[in-house]
């Protein structure tokens, strides 16, 4: 198992966690941004918290039939992971703003699937994945991710998260940012909005 010292020291090394003052998707300020595909693009960095987060999610669910990932955030890390634990994997992708199977992928009905993001923040597109599950006759056993950097105020997922780490981003308001991020220029980093 990786520690959080070396995990945090991997994310840097890859610019998957960044520092400076970022406006996310939410519209929130930040001094750290987290972009995982950074990580997942040195897959040699990547196969020991793949591994981690893999051995956690045999511990925690016995039983495993399917792994769900939205796209785009969780294809990868879905694959990596259906991959070590021989699980059959499959992602949905948003059409018109909704998420939708393609590609002749299906979940049997009565079939135990885990959702698995790369990033948790709100978990708005992890439930998102749910309705496909119940929609399918199928059950949710559960919800997977690299990193949660979810919050009790921000979190709308009410079952436990299985991470492989949890890490603190702090966010702001624009009417109450703190003196340094008022003094550092703005990126708006991600790929929600691109069109």
């Amino acid at each position: 198992m990786l520690s959080h010292k070396k995990s945090l020291n991997i994310l840097k090394k890859t610019n998957a966690l960044i520092e400076g003052h970022f406006v996310l998707s939410s519209g929130l300020h930040s001094p750290r941004y987290i972009q995982c595909a950074k990580l997942l693009s040195f897959p040699h960095f990547a196969k020991d918290i793949c591994l981690s987060l893999a051995n956690k999610i045999k511990k925690k669910f016995k039983s495993i039939d399917l792994i769900l990932a939205p796209a785009m955030g969780g294809v990868i890390i879905g694959y990596e992971i259906g991959k070590l634990l021989k699980k059959e994997t499959i992602f949905c992708e948003r059409i018109e703003g909704k998420f939708k199977l393609r590609r002749g992928f299906h979940i049997k009905k009565g079939s135990r699937v885990v959702v698995i993001e790369d990033v948790i923040t709100t978990g708005k597109s992890s439930l998102e994945c749910v309705k496909l599950i119940t929609d399918a006759g199928a059950n949710l056993i559960g919800f997977a991710t690299i990193i949660d950097r979810s919050t009790k105020k921000t979190l709308k997922i009410k079952k436990k998260i299985i991470s492989h780490m949890k890490i603190k981003v702090p966010t702001f308001k624009k009417s109450k940012l703190p003196e340094e991020l008022k003094n550092t220029p703005i990126s708006v980093p991600g790929s929600r909005f691109i069109k």
